[in-house]
This record gives structure tokens, C-alpha cells and sequence, in this order.
């Protein structure tokens, strides 16, 4: 996106990895810098968990951050060895449900989307499992490889070299339709399940008092960008769907979005650092 921009607007659009901390550190940053449309912070459904995860945080979520746009959509997968006994998902809801926290889900570490995602899965399906937390999302892969763990909740962005590879088995794949890149995987309401919806979305924000012109020029160029063929390839071939959300529609699915998430960190007595 960031090479788009710049081919499109003659400006320089320079990305600065700021990880740590779920990244509030990054967050924390932008909400904090001028609000004249020159920093601006890219993050995915992770935003949304915050409140849920962090007893406080070092800005205001509902108000320092104006949301831009969202626009890459990538369904959630569930994941386990290619060598795994479990073919599909009512294989393993089964194997759950008459031997409760046995099967085994590894994460990048509490509060992360995959371990909301397997805690939701647990919810909407009556069975639970047992979480293994890892330092990042990829220990929790190569964990899965090594077949310590059962399966893993990740991103077709993540998971979709190592399933072409035949190394790991999707079983199931959120959303409301198969991906093109991943044809022979079924939703998960194909599998049977209803009301498991967890997408990864990734999006755009800006400090709080970005002028609307700004606002509306970046949510025009992101839109022109996401209209590329080149970028349609790109994100199809990840197994994502490329959209343009404007910043109304954004706001709407920040706020449905964080909702779900702290039904889930309710339900199932998540405690905030």
C-alpha cells in the first residue's frame, strides 16, 4: 500500500515498524504527532481487542485515532498438521467435545487475534480447548509443523505457503465464501457451524483534528490503489480480499467488531494486563 501511495501522490510514504506492547507502542506514537495527515498508523483487528486486553492504555482508543479506512480483508483459518487425524472440523469439535481442554491451540500469546478467534470458535461450537501460548505467531507455527500442538488459528496471509507446500491442513476458513487462492477449503458454515465470523481486517488511522480534506484524500487514494489490478492479484493470491471501507463504514465495524470481541473476553473470564 505504502508503494502505491507513493507511485500515486509523488510523496514518499515511509514504513517504520514500531512492534511491542500489541502494538499500543506505534499507536501511541501516531495519536500523539501533529495531526496534518503526515503520520499515520496502519493496524488490523488487533485495534479492536485493545480495550478488552489492557486494563488502561496510554491514549484514548475511542477518541485519539480517527479512522481512515480499512481495506484488506483476510479470512481466519483453522489450522493443524497435514499428518494431523482430524480431516475436518467436525472431526475435531467432536474429539473436543467428549475430551474437554485436550486438544491443543497455540497463539502468539494471550489477547492476540488467533487466541480470541479459538476462544470464539469454543463459544459458538459448546467445546473448549487448551491454549499454548507462544512468543509470536511464528513459534505457534512452527509448533503445528512440529506437531506439539493440535492446530492454530491464523490468517490466509500466514498459513497459505505451508498449506501449498502440503505441510499443514485447513480445515475450515472464515467468511461468507471461499477464497479463490483456497478453493478446496470450506467456510466454516459449510463445516456446520453458524455465528463464527472472526475476519482480519487491515486498516488505516490518523491523530485526532486530521482535516477532512486530508481524511477524504487519503481515503481516495487508498480506494484508487485497492482498484489496481496489480493490487487485486496481490491480495487475492494471499487468499485476501481487497475492499475499500470509508471512514463511516470503518467506524461501524471498529465499534461491531470490539463488541464481539468483549462478549468473548467476558465469556471466558480473559483478565487484562
Amino acid at each position: 500500500m505504502a508503494q502505491k501511495l507513493s507511485e500515486q501522490t509523488g510523496q514518499s510514504f515511509v514504513v517504520e515498524n514500531k512492534p511491542g506492547a500489541t502494538g499500543t507502542i506505534g499507536l501511541t506514537q501516531v495519536a500523539r504527532s501533529a495531526p496534518d495527515g503526515y503520520t499515520l498508523v496502519a493496524n488490523d483487528t488487533t485495534h479492536s481487542l485493545l480495550p478488552h486486553i489492557f486494563k488502561t492504555l496510554p491514549f484514548d482508543h475511542a477518541q485519539d485515532l480517527v479512522p481512515v479506512t480499512a481495506y484488506l480483508f483476510a479470512p481466519m483459518t483453522l489450522a493443524v498438521n497435514a499428518n494431523s487425524p482430524y480431516k475436518t472440523l467436525d472431526d475435531l469439535l467432536q474429539q473436543a467435545k467428549k475430551e474437554p481442554d485436550t486438544i491443543t491451540y497455540g497463539s502468539g500469546g494471550p489477547g492476540t487475534i488467533p487466541h480470541f478467534a479459538a476462544e470464539s470458535l469454543g463459544l459458538t461450537a459448546g467445546v473448549r480447548f487448551m491454549h499454548v501460548p507462544f512468543k509470536g505467531a511464528a513459534e505457534a507455527t512452527q509448533a503445528i509443523l512440529a506437531q506439539t500442538i493440535d492446530m492454530q488459528f491464523a490468517s490466509t496471509t500466514g498459513v497459505i505457503g505451508n498449506v501449498q507446500g502440503g505441510k499443514l491442513r485447513l480445515l475450515a476458513i472464515s467468511g461468507d465464501q471461499r477464497t479463490a487462492a483456497l478453493p478446496d477449503v470450506p467456510t466454516f458454515t459449510e463445516s456446520g457451524l453458524q455465528g463464527f465470523g472472526v475476519i482480519n481486517w487491515t486498516g488505516i488511522w490518523a491523530p485526532k483534528g486530521t482535516p477532512d480534506s486530508v481524511l477524504q484524500r487519503l481515503q481516495k487514494e487508498v480506494a484508487t490503489a485497492m482498484a489496481d489490478p496489480d493490487m487485486q492479484e496481490f491480495a487475492q493470491k494471499m487468499g485476501a480480499q481487497p475492499r475499500h471501507v470509508d471512514t463511516a463504514d470503518f467506524t461501524q465495524m471498529l465499534k461491531g467488531s470490539s463488541e464481539m470481541w468483549g462478549v468473548v473476553a467476558s465469556k471466558t473470564g480473559f483478565e487484562s494486563r
